[in-house]
């Protein structure tokens, strides 16, 4: 049996070029997977997953990386994503689950996740800088992928509008620590809180800078978090206040938020590499 030729796509030929090419070769519903979260200190990791329709339906206005957008238009973006999206999921993982996990580990069953929850079944599925495996379907990842697939680009502005969101609302439970300007990433402004203050039960103890003012520096990375939980309050320094039941997030119709607990990897299938980036990374 004659094997098809390779597809080869030029990086010149837009956000979509990539999707329409797996979709002429019989992949009609392809979907992309990015998360949000992976260099900030604090607050949850999140990942989404989204498959956009064929055709016009599926170009949307100011679609890119989301950080390159403003947070205006990331909002104008997202809400068009959700409108137009045959399926998106989106998954939140705990700072708790991250130091005990491992946050690349965390990364992955995220994404994982995120793309088993679409309601309609992806036949191609394409992620942001490196593979997932567990996957059923082949799969490619996409150096850049953010600003190379329109797909990667609709789950990047899902994950990080989502966990931006959070974040101001941790900033509500939590003041003093600015987490509604940084979103939790290590800024001077974020670094002389966490000295001033200690860190509350939302950073991530796996984290040095986390646990050198936490006095847990010397422990292996999954056993800084104190067991137990954290208090509402910080650890040290003045009383930052915040609540104890847990945080709910809610998603609008159509699509899938949920909170990933204990989830253990799955064991790894092979996963095709049907199309390729001109000049990319295969």
């Amino acid at each position: 049996m004659l094997t098809p030729p390779r597809t080869v796509v030029r990086r010149d030929g837009g956000l979509y070029a990539l999707e329409r090419a797996l979709q002429r070769r019989g992949f009609r519903h392809v979907a992309g997977a990015d998360e949000a979260g992976r260099g900030a200190c604090a607050g949850p990791l999140v990942a989404a997953a989204a498959v956009l329709p064929e055709g016009r339906r599926g170009e949307i206005d100011e679609l890119a990386d989301s950080k390159l957008l403003t947070p205006a238009a990331r909002e104008r973006v997202y809400h068009q994503v959700v409108a137009r999206a045959l399926a998106y999921a989106v998954v939140i993982i705990p700072a708790e689950e991250v130091d005990a996990r491992g946050l690349h580990v965390c990364n992955l069953a995220a994404m994982r996740r995120a793309l088993a929850s679409l309601d309609t079944r992806p036949d191609y599925v394409l992620t942001d800088g490196f593979g997932v495996d567990g996957l059923d379907v082949p799969g490619l990842a996409v150096w850049k992928g953010d600003r190379v697939a329109a797909c990667v680009a609709a789950a990047s502005v899902l994950a990080k509008v989502t966990r931006d969101r959070i974040m101001v609302e941790l900033d509500g439970r939590f003041p003093g620590y600015g987490f509604a300007e940084h979103k939790g990433y290590i800024t001077a402004e974020h670094s002389a809180a966490l000295r001033e203050r200690g860190p509350c039960r939302e950073h991530r103890f796996s984290y040095v800078n986390v646990a050198a003012v936490s006095g847990r520096d010397g422990r292996p990375p999954r056993a800084r978090r104190p067991a137990g939980g954290e208090p509402t309050a910080p650890l040290t320094g003045r009383g930052a206040g915040g609540r104890d039941e847990p945080m709910e997030h809610s998603g609008p119709p159509g699509g899938t938020v949920g909170v990933a607990l204990g989830e253990q990897p799955r064991p790894p299938v092979s996963v095709g590499e049907d199309v390729v980036m001109e000049g990319g990374v295969r």
